[in-house]
């Protein structure tokens, strides 16, 4: 085990306050044969200074300036200097458990080729963490204890960016970090399924993800809800749809129109329905709302469901279960 190097990627950006503490538990790894190849994203603190300061003490650490600008073009120039049998990704400002590496290198060596290794997360803030983060760790660690993740791939990033791990030909497999597409880890974690790897169930907190308000992902417009919504359609399209069936999208609230926007743009026909009486009968984007009893006169169909409410959204289950419909076949909930 000893010779297997684990390459950690690690794009940095104006992390500074909370670099150092990254930087420490990186060192405090138990698993030693590492290496970290951090990418200064032009950031305007101390952030290079500091990666360098660290370079200089452990040479495990390598540190590069980003040649493009942004997350992909530094993952893709850490992946091009990293030499690993395993490769994995870091947040320069979160903090891996002591054990984190030896934990999935040793999940990688059980399983051998074609497996995912991961890990719990827990969200921490010194604001103090929102309901929102909190009902998504529980529900994201809900899958990575079972190893189910991508039964529920179209609700949200089933794979946490900075907690996986994998045997370098399957990343290469999977196109690594090539594509050019945002959000650059629900993408990734689309590929992943794509090539049907399997994730290795977890119970163990191995990473703490830091939140606060400054954050990239709260701010830059490549994590914005319509970002999401696309790329889940994208995705869709490619993988899942069935020209063979008829179309059904369920709901029009915002990320129903977003979605039936983006398909009429498409040129995809589909049928759209809800259960608001003061929308069933409009028109939308020149589009009728249908009342849900309506799909029981669409033969052969396949739905996208966009409703959110959890209550709403087990009634839709049990609907579907009664007609022994498929989830990830039949309907595919998108939120």
């Amino acid at each position: 085990m000893k010779n297997r190097l684990v390459s950690i990627i690690m794009p940095v950006k104006n992390t500074s306050k909370h670099l150092k503490e990254c930087l420490d538990s990186t060192l405090n790894q138990s698993y030693s044969n590492w290496e970290l190849l951090a990418v200064d994203d032009s950031s305007s603190d101390n952030s290079f200074q500091i990666l360098t300061d660290y370079s200089i003490k452990d040479n495990r650490i390598k540190v590069f300036r980003n040649n493009g600008s942004g997350i992909i073009p530094a993952l893709q120039l850490g992946y091009s200097k990293c030499l690993g049998n395993f490769i994995t990704r870091m947040d320069s400002d979160d903090i891996m458990v002591d054990d984190k590496l030896y934990v999935m290198v040793n999940q990688l060596i059980e399983n051998g080729v074609g497996n995912i290794a991961l890990g719990l997360v827990r969200y921490f803030s010194e604001e103090g963490i929102g309901e929102g983060f909190s009902r998504y760790e529980q529900w994201l660690n809900g899958l990575i204890s079972k190893g189910d993740s991508f039964k529920e791939i179209y609700k949200e990033c089933v794979i946490p960016s900075p907690c996986w791990m994998m045997q370098r030909e399957d990343f290469e497999k999977c196109g690594g970090f090539t594509s050019e597409i945002y959000p650059e880890d629900y993408d990734l974690a689309f590929r992943f399924y794509q090539n049907k790897l399997k994730c290795i169930p977890s119970e163990k907190v191995l990473h703490h993800w830091r939140d606060y308000p400054t954050r990239t992902s709260r701010t830059h417009e490549h994590y914005a809800d319509s970002s999401f919504i696309e790329i889940k359609l994208h995705h869709f399209l490619e993988l899942d749809y069935d020209v063979n069936k008829k179309l059904v999208v369920w709901g029009a609230g915002k990320k129903g129109k977003l979605i039936a926007e983006l398909l009429l743009k498409r040129n995809i026909p589909f049928s759209w329905i809800c259960d608001n009486p003061k929308k069933i009968g409009k028109d939308i984007y020149n589009q009728k709302l249908l009342s849900f009893t309506e799909l029981e006169n669409i033969e052969n169909n396949q739905s996208i469901v966009t409703v959110a409410s959890p209550t709403a959204q087990k009634e839709i289950q049990r609907y579907f279960a009664v007609r022994e419909r498929l989830p990830m076949v039949d309907y595919f909930f998108f939120c």
